[in-house]
């Protein structure tokens, strides 16, 4: 129904940028929330950002002014621009894709990309 594949990630220094996408198939991405996750290894998996159908955004506080979530409908993809990368933000980072609740009760999952800062 809904598959969503990751890019971007790679090895950077700290201080440097990366610019993560997710591409979805089908139909929905233009009506559904979308979302960027990261899971460090030890720990949970936790917010990034998100944006809604209608654009409007959200970011970990501790992240504001480094990342940049945004979303091209027409190309069904979601971004996220990473900034003045720390080696704190080494993590595998993960797309989700909240559809509205009539077509899906619960979200898809990518695979994942793995970022890694070194410092």
């Amino acid at each position: 129904q809904v598959r969503l594949v990751e890019s971007g990630g790679g090895l950077v220094q700290a201080g440097g940028s990366l610019r993560l996408s997710c591409a979805a198939s089908g139909t929905i991405f233009s009506i559904s929330d979308m979302g960027w996750y990261r899971q460090a290894p030890g720990k949970q998996r936790e917010l990034v950002a998100t944006i809604t159908s209608g654009d409007h955004t959200n970011y970990a506080d501790s992240l504001k002014g480094r990342f940049t979530i945004s979303r091209d409908n027409a190309k069904n993809t979601v971004h996220l621009q990473m900034n003045s990368l720390k080696p704190e933000d080494t993590a595998l980072y993960y797309c989700n894709l909240n559809p509205p609740a009539w077509f899906s009760p619960t979200g898809y999952w990518g695979q994942g990309t793995q970022v890694t800062v070194s410092s």
